[in-house]
Order: C-alpha cells, then structure tokens, then sequence
C-alpha cells in the first residue's frame, strides 16, 4: 500500500492510514530536535500530537489513504506549535469535555485517555474550521523553567 507523502522543510503530508504515525512522529521529533527541553517533555509533545493525529486519521478520516492530513511544525519565540490541516469530519477538540480518569476506569472504556492527556500536556488547543477544513493548532511553552 502506497502512503501519499509531501515532505517540505516544516511541514509533512501524509495519507490518512494507521502506517503514516511513525513517519508523523519521527517528523516531529525532527522539528523538536534543537527546542531547549529535556528529552521526557519532548517525548510528551510527541505523543500528544501523535494522540491527535491517530484520532484524525482513524475517525474523522476513517483510515481512507485517499485523504491526508497535513502537519507543519515548529518553534516560534517561547513556544513550539503543530498546525494539523483537515478535511475529515471535524471534531472539536477545545470542546470536548474529558471525564473524569475515575469514571473511565468504572465504566472499562478503552478510549477516551488519550484526549486527557492532550490537554494535559500541551498548553493551548485550538479549532480553527474553514468550511470544509479544519486546523487544529497545539501549542507548548518553551520557555519556562524546567525542574
């Protein structure tokens, strides 16, 4: 199965399948390589873009590798941000109310932990939909004081 791929210097295009995540985090990673944080912070922006893009490609996307996301990420001054371009159905992320870790343990879902921990680790979420498309925007600081 052939992925749909466009590789620029910030950004990465890529077909709405579950193979597409290493090559999602591995750009990532890329784009984190000279941010000043400790290798565990960054391990944790990975995994909540990771988070958002799984959610993209597998239910907004239905893993049809003939769509695609679009990544762009970077640092800008004190903060590193991922714009996710999408044209799946949108899901609003700022929206969505996380319950509560008790509740999910109670009621043994196996979903909804990842989105918890999206919004526990990065700073600002945002939805920006442009008629058919939609932008997610996830944004950490990097400037602060690591301990």
């Amino acid at each position: 199965m052939r992925l749909n791929r466009m590789r620029m210097e910030n950004s990465l295009k890529v077909g709405c399948l579950k193979a597409s995540l290493p090559e999602i985090r591995n750009f990532i990673w890329g784009r984190l390589e000279y941010v000043l944080l400790p290798d565990s912070e960054k391990n944790l922006i990975v995994l909540a873009i990771d988070e958002v893009c799984a959610n993209l490609i597998v239910h907004s996307n239905k893993s049809n590798p003939k769509k695609s996301i679009e990544i762009e990420a970077g640092s800008n001054g004190n903060s590193f941000v991922c714009k996710i371009h999408d044209s799946g159905k949108k899901f609003d992320i700022v929206e969505y109310k996380t319950p509560a870790m008790e509740d999910l343990i109670k009621q043994r879902r196996n979903g909804g932990i990842g989105l918890i921990l999206v919004k526990k680790i990065m700073d600002e979420i945002e939805l920006i939909s442009e008629g058919k498309k939609n932008i997610y925007v996830l944004s950490k600081t990097i400037s602060r004081p690591v301990l």
